[in-house]
């Protein structure tokens, strides 16, 4: 099964408010922006308007030749400082185009709104300690997941690593199927952070620790206190060469 990104049900509103284009040519912004900060602003709205939502903090990077994204957060926060667009950490591509004179100006398919969140499931390619699982600086595409395959239940993929699970029909490079969730039944398949490491096993609650248990034999159990789970396998897809 070959998964593609699917982007559609996207329409274009016209309004009576002014084009970001030309509420940008009304400000002023050269005097407070460095030359790549204009350079990012620029990518942001092009992008913004011809794909109907924002960027992600990876796609700006490569736009203007930065491979560090802890850089381009830097030059964005600088961006918000300004008052030239507003970010919401906590939810994928929420970059929100301002004007500093009138409020609020979305990007063109929006015009009154904030951003336009992508259709589909978003694909994880990393789970990190201490962020918010879905930020957008862990999601690397999105995709439509039919409700057969966990399309219905599921909130993200993630790319599976490893032999662990593999008497439960998942194999390297499968992708599950995730449900957000924080707790867990006896015996659930789940995703679960262990120190640095997200991991996919089964879930089993013990006197004072919690057993992620493989499903393969040459594999000893995690057995640890500090065990979070992050969501509940709900499919898996796989890729036929």
């Amino acid at each position: 099964m070959r998964v593609e990104s699917v982007r559609s049900g996207i329409y274009l509103v016209r309004t009576h408010v002014r084009p970001v284009e030309e509420t940008a040519k009304r400000m002023d912004i050269g005097k407070d922006l460095t030359k790549r900060q204009q350079e990012i602003f620029d990518f942001i709205k092009r992008y913004s308007a011809g794909h109907g939502y924002p960027p992600t903090v990876r796609d700006i990077g490569k736009a203007v030749g930065l491979a560090s994204s802890s850089t381009v957060h830097a030059h964005l926060a600088n961006l918000e400082k300004v008052g030239l667009l507003r970010r919401d950490p906590s939810k994928p591509r929420a970059i929100e185009l301002l004007d500093r004179a009138t409020g609020p100006v979305a990007s063109a398919m929006e015009a009154v709104k904030s951003a336009v969140t992508p259709s589909g499931i978003p694909v994880l390619g990393r789970v990190a300690a201490g962020a918010p699982l879905l930020a957008e600086e862990n999601i690397e595409d999105y995709v439509q997941i039919p409700d057969i395959a966990g399309g219905e239940d599921g909130e993200y993929l993630l790319r599976v690593r490893g032999e662990s699970m593999k008497n439960a029909g998942i194999l390297p490079d499968d992708w599950v199927v995730v449900r957000r969730q924080d707790t867990a039944a006896d015996g659930e398949i789940v995703v679960a952070l262990v120190g640095e490491e997200a991991t996919v096993k089964r879930f089993f609650k013990e006197a004072d620790h919690v057993r992620l248990q493989p499903e393969n034999e040459t594999m000893e159990p995690i057995r640890s206190r500090e065990v979070r789970v992050l969501g509940r396998v709900v499919g898996v897809l796989r890729k036929v060469a």
